[in-house]
């Protein structure tokens, strides 16, 4: 498998260490991880701020930078319900079909660091040679005890509530 880190511009900017970290830690697992040198803004700000029509040439590029991964593992839970959600919505709304097309199939490959961690049981990748599935019993359990997701892991993934 091969998997891009989707680094975000808060990560960037903010906390570099995380970026870093989420590195690490997918190398630990057994992970190929990149960390695409064509990724910019995704244009999440653009979009949530009013300005869509500036966010079309970032989510372009977007798609373009993470075409040919496997999976995207971004460590935000915004972010990637933002790929999910915003970008094929947005390139449907400029009536570019293609666009849309490609930023869904995306999409279907972006995942926030704790769903790829936990995924469910029709994704099927290894980790540290294992079943992903393994290491975890739920998603949102720990040790027995419930975490409550971060809402929007909760709303913009496949991770629950």
């Amino acid at each position: 498998m091969k998997a891009a880190l989707f680094v975000t511009c808060l990560v960037d900017g903010m906390a570099p260490d995380v970026g870093k970290a989420t590195v690490a830690l997918l190398r630990r697992l057994g992970v190929q991880v990149e960390v695409p040198l064509q990724q910019t803004c995704c244009g999440q700000m653009h979009v949530n701020t009013g300005y869509p029509r500036e966010a079309l040439p970032l989510v372009r590029n977007h798609v373009k930078a993470f075409a040919s991964y496997d999976v995207i593992v971004a460590p935000s839970g915004s972010y990637a319900a933002s790929i999910r959600h915003q970008h094929p919505v947005f390139a449907r709304s400029e009536a570019d079909e293609a666009l849309a097309a490609a930023a869904e199939a995306l999409a279907s490959r972006t995942y926030e660091l704790s769903e790829f961690l936990c995924p469910r049981r029709h994704e099927t990748w290894q980790l540290r040679g294992k079943p992903a599935e393994q290491y975890s019993a739920s998603p949102t359990t720990t040790a027995g005890h419930r975490a409550r997701s971060p809402c929007h892991l909760t709303d913009g993934s496949s991770m629950g509530g």
